[in-house]
């Protein structure tokens, strides 16, 4: 057995990517966060130089030797932006030709919540540990099954059968179908708040909320402000927190974009199932992303009821270790290192 360990894990995120080495025995070595390394922003040769310096930084962490050689046998990366069957293979080839490990895989962020929010089982025919030159056929007939639903920026879902049959989304925005997540949410609140101040919509204290929050007189001025610069993209997504104020308070407005985010969860999920024909009855939902995470009265509520009308028996669990672990106990069961996940749960929890 050398001393390399078994797991490079990544999560690649728009804004943030968090990366851990993880030992054979389920151990985190060393674990960081920097910066998005989305393809989508910085192309395939740019996430990999963002991604080779985390990696990098992380070995030198860890104590591994500055030799540049294998940081670990497999690299576990989930990444924004991988959306694609195509983009999967383009960032693993890309991936497997940095040199980092023995093997690589990427598949988009969905899947590390997905597997960070099922219960650890055997993947294999047994509960063994291969050899340390193994590597398991990339097929996903070994996959954990269920659904995950992640809001973060934005939305999307990824279902998988116990067979490894997936149901998907492309998860590309409005262009798509898709509703809500954060930047979603955010210009909803826009829209219906200048429409309010304006006189073409419904009274609603979402206006006064969201100037306050950036220290700004009216709506007005926060919209000019986004206009001119001043307030990007991602300052809006901070907005999450007005929205479900509001709408504790009552403010009808508010409560109803809170309500429709809930469905809109609960129809992603629903729908995957029954592309897979999943039976509702025993099928885990993941809810993750920092909205759903954000353990909010309202939208808790709305989501159980969501589940128990449209597919009653289904089991929510909202994620409690982050999107990395999951890439990690996904490189794990690569590597058939299935009893090494329950130290990884220890450690990410007491992160």
């Amino acid at each position: 057995m050398t001393s390399i360990p078994a797991v490079l894990a990544i999560d690649g995120g728009n804004s943030k990517t968090d990366v851990a080495l993880v030992s054979p025995d389920g151990t985190v070595l060393a674990s960081l966060r920097g910066p998005g390394a989305s393809q989508e922003e910085h192309g395939i040769d740019g996430a990999m130089r963002i991604l080779g310096g985390l990696a990098r930084k992380v070995a030198a962490q860890a104590g591994l030797p500055r030799d540049g050689g294998l940081i670990a046998r497999h690299t576990s990366a989930c990444l924004a932006g991988c959306d694609l069957p195509s983009e999967e293979e383009q960032l693993t080839a890309a991936l497997r030709a940095q040199g980092w490990s023995q093997s690589a895989v990427a598949m988009n962020d969905t899947f590390a919540v997905l597997r960070a929010g099922l219960p650890d089982g055997p993947v294999l025919a047994e509960d063994t540990v291969l050899p340390e030159d193994t590597v398991l056929a990339e097929d996903r007939a070994t996959a954990h099954a269920g659904v995950a639903v992640t809001c973060g920026a934005g939305i999307n879902c990824v279902a998988v059968a116990p067979d490894g049959r997936i149901a998907r989304y492309l998860a590309l925005g409005t262009l798509t179908g898709d509703w809500g997540g954060g930047i979603g949410l955010a210009q909803t609140v826009m829209w219906h708040a200048m429409r309010a101040e304006d006189g073409r919509g419904k009274p609603t204290a979402l206006g006064a909320g969201v100037a306050a929050h950036f220290g700004l007189p009216t709506i007005s001025d926060v919209a000019i402000a986004v206009h001119l610069g001043h307030l990007a993209e991602d300052d809006l997504i901070t907005l999450v927190p007005v929205l479900f104020e509001a709408a504790a308070s009552g403010d009808e407005v508010a409560r109803g974009l809170v309500l429709r985010q809930a469905e809109e969860v609960c129809t992603m999920a629903v729908t995957a199932m029954r592309r897979l024909s999943l039976p509702a009855e025993g099928t885990m939902v993941v809810l993750g992303g920092a909205l759903l995470q954000a353990g909010d009265p309202l939208l808790s509520g709305a989501l159980r009821a969501a589940f128990a009308a449209q597919a009653p028996g289904t089991i929510l669990r909202v994620a409690d270790v982050p999107p990395v672990a999951g890439a990690a106990l996904l490189g794990l069961d690569h590597l058939g290192l299935v009893a090494a996940a329950s130290a990884v749960r220890r450690s990410f929890n007491r992160s």
